[in-house]
């Protein structure tokens, strides 16, 4: 299987887990979507070392893992990708950074592999948190939620589309591919070749979209896609909301911080 069939697979793999059963999957998308910006800012906002700061945080997502009862096999990609873009960001982070932190027990740490460290745990908390929001909502109640938030027609009409002709798109990909490989006679595809291959999949891809735009306009589309109608918000719906927000909270103003800090021994200075 190659690694465009593999990722298309994945993302498919988040929609049939969006139609579980659980209390989580009940949750109104409002609320989960409210939470996850929310939880995304908290961990923006912690300096650039924390990392102790950042544990309790984790929290979160492996509620809504355990809650739902996603596998985790899910975030082995994503996770791959996030941690190696992550790296790519801050590998020189320890060289530009000599700083010394100094830990509980007396041991001095230069202060740039904290701060590499809080990177790679970042990404991976808010990539977490992002496939648990999608495999617990579906990309339709996702956009019928952000479309009752106020976010813009056209910003839910695009990311519905993205997720839409993600599949046609890799299925192109593919044909190109098992092409190239059959009149290849298996040899490596050279540098140069990357080139022309990318520019004919975008003209096929422009192709493809004025044809689809087309045949929509045909049929009555005005820019709009349908994603469902009124829903309501629920006490279990506030509960979370409340509860998660109250939680995050409580780890940015450093009281939970302080607690665990308290149990590692003091944490870092």
């Amino acid at each position: 299987m190659s690694r465009v069939e593999a990722a298309l697979q994945d993302l498919a793999r988040l929609d049939d887990l969006a139609e579980g059963h659980s209390w989580l999957h009940r949750i109104d998308a409002r609320a989960k979507i409210v939470v996850t910006l929310v939880y995304v800012v908290v961990v923006a906002s912690w300096p650039p070392r924390a990392v102790v700061e950042l544990l309790p945080l984790a929290a979160y997502p492996l509620f809504l893992f355990f809650g739902a009862r996603l596998p985790a096999s899910i975030l082995r990609r994503p996770v791959f990708l996030a941690l190696l873009l992550a790296l790519a960001v801050g590998a020189a982070n320890p060289l530009l950074d000599r700083q010394p932190v100094r830990l509980g027990t007396g041991t001095a740490i230069a202060g740039g592999w904290f701060s590499l460290g809080s990177i790679l745990l970042r990404a991976v908390l808010c990539v977490a948190t992002a496939m648990a929001l999608v495999a617990t909502t579906g990309i339709g109640r996702l956009a019928h939620g952000l479309r009752q938030l106020g976010v813009p027609r056209i910003a839910v009409t695009q990311l519905l589309f993205l997720y839409r002709y993600a599949f046609l798109l890799g299925s192109n990909v593919q044909t190109m591919s098992r092409a190239r490989e059959l009149r290849g006679g298996g040899r490596p595809l050279q540098l140069a070749a990357y080139g022309p291959l990318v520019g004919h999949l975008l003209l096929r891809t422009l192709d493809r979209a004025e044809r689809i735009h087309q045949a929509m306009c045909c049929r009555g589309f005005q820019g709009d896609v349908p994603v469902g109608g009124e829903s309501r918000f629920g006490g279990s719906d506030w509960a979370f909301l409340v509860g998660w927000c109250g939680f995050l909270a409580l780890v940015r103003g450093g009281w939970l911080v302080g607690r665990l800090g308290g149990l590692l021994g003091g944490g870092v200075s």
